[in-house]
């Protein structure tokens, strides 16, 4: 049977570069769609409960150029849990951004333009790296609520971050967020390749699980809101050169 896909689009440039994904997605019985601007496509899970939206396409973050891999998914019932995990190179780098762009003279200024994750690099303490564990050089992490992104790493989401270099490469960007009940994987992807949506899938998948077990934890108070002394205070936005925290 002839792919709809590739049918639709014909000897495309585009159905060359998308064949594998298009291919992926009518293999698991998901829905494959070019998207409305036309420069990517979306995959949706025909089983309903698995809820997540996958989209390739033009990057929605100004920290990332080219396409991103895109996949979303609610978590339900969350209050106001915010937890990020991001690589550590790409800390470094959006908190030198933001100390740059928010400081004029002796005045300092958040912008509201910003993306959320940048913010809360202001606003939240940071995980300890020594908390981190073998993730502690290539990952990042924060929540509003402490040690609530401790626990979103605990078990399969750690291991699977620690494994994603198979798929993502050890010096690409990676970012997960838990924002308004909805959580969202981010990556730089210049090209759809299949092992790279597959493993941001999987990781996905692992990483929705476990944010809703984090947030029935928080839910239940078994996660409180007193930052722990060891964390220190939010970041003050040092310069590059200071030690890391």
């Amino acid at each position: 049977m002839i792919n709809p896909f590739r049918r639709w689009f014909g000897g495309s440039r585009d159905s060359e570069r998308w064949a594998a994904a298009a291919d992926w997605a009518e293999a698991n019985g998901h829905r494959f769609a070019r998207s409305r601007d036309g420069s990517g496509f979306v995959i949706e899970p025909a089983q309903a409960s698995l809820g997540w939206r996958l989209e390739w396409g033009a990057s929605q973050r100004r920290y990332f150029s080219g396409h991103e891999l895109r996949v979303r998914a609610e978590v339900g019932s969350t209050g106001d849990l915010q937890m990020l995990v991001i690589t550590r190179a790409l800390m470094v780098q959006l908190e030198q951004q933001v100390f740059e762009e928010s400081t004029t003279g002796t005045e300092t200024r958040m912008d509201d333009d910003s993306p959320e994750e940048m913010r809360w690099l202001v606003l939240y303490a940071k995980v300890p790296r020594a908390e981190l564990g073998v993730l502690r050089e290539r990952f990042g992490a924060l929540s509003n609520f402490p040690r609530a992104a401790l626990s979103w790493l605990d078990g399969a989401l750690g291991q699977h971050l620690e494994k994603s270099s198979a798929w993502l490469g050890a010096d690409q960007a990676l970012v997960l967020t838990m924002h308004r009940g909805r959580l969202t994987l981010r990556c730089p992807l210049a090209q759809p390749e299949l092992a790279a949506i597959q493993g941001a899938v999987e990781l996905f998948d692992v990483a929705l699980v476990a944010a809703r077990r984090v947030a029935e934890e928080v839910a239940q108070g078994s996660i409180g809101g007193d930052r722990p002394s060891a964390w220190g205070p939010p970041s003050a936005m040092p310069p590059a050169d200071a030690p890391p925290i």
